[in-house]
């Protein structure tokens, strides 16, 4: 167990290590062609209620896939995390200007005074957040277990994709039995079909 924590570790380095030596300039390119293949991708554009992310550092950033969706009129959902026992509460969020703020980290999340609930059940698509990939479609987050949580309440019948430059795909991710796959991954250079 501990063994592949520091396993786990050790990949998260070794992708954040490749992605501070991408320029700015190779980022923002990498990110372009992955954002135009969401776009275009069918279970993304039929999806009506779309669970989206805002960014850590080294993860895929957000921020245009958020105004994508709100400029096509999708309904997002971001989730919030709170204290009790580390849940998660989803919301809706219509504004993205005025509906988040500042939580841990600085990451903005949703306003609960300003949005409304909605059930896990509701979520046509997922957009799920990490720093590594494998071909399986196991996923390396920050370290937290949040998304696994989130994804292993999400209904059957709900996508569950993940952005990521080809820098972070990886061999194998090591996983343990609290850990749960995404069934695509997107890339700036292919589609990766886990299903």
């Amino acid at each position: 167990m501990e063994d592949l924590k520091v396993k786990k570790q050790e990949i998260r380095s070794q992708v954040e290590k490749k992605l501070d030596a991408l320029s700015k300039k190779e980022i923002k390119e990498k990110y372009g062609l992955i954002e135009e293949q969401l776009f275009d991708f069918a279970n993304f554009r039929e999806a009506e209620v779309t669970l989206l992310y805002v960014n850590h550092p080294h993860e895929v950033d957000s921020k245009n896939i958020l105004k994508y969706c709100s400029e096509s009129a999708k309904d997002i959902v971001l989730p919030l995390f709170t204290g009790e026992n580390n849940g998660t509460r989803l919301y809706k969020i219509n504004d993205i200007e005025k509906d988040l703020k500042p939580g841990p980290n600085n990451i903005l999340e949703p306003d609960p005074n300003r949005c409304k609930p909605v059930p896990i059940d509701d979520v046509d698509i997922a957009i799920i957040p990490g720093i590594a990939f494998d071909e399986k479609g196991g996923r390396l987050g920050i370290g937290n277990g949040r998304y696994d949580r989130i994804i292993s309440k999400l209904p059957v019948t709900a996508r569950k994709v993940a952005c990521a430059t080809e820098d972070q795909m990886t061999q194998l991710i090591p996983m343990e039995s609290h850990d749960k796959y995404v069934d695509i991954i997107i890339t700036d250079k292919r589609i990766i079909y886990k299903i």
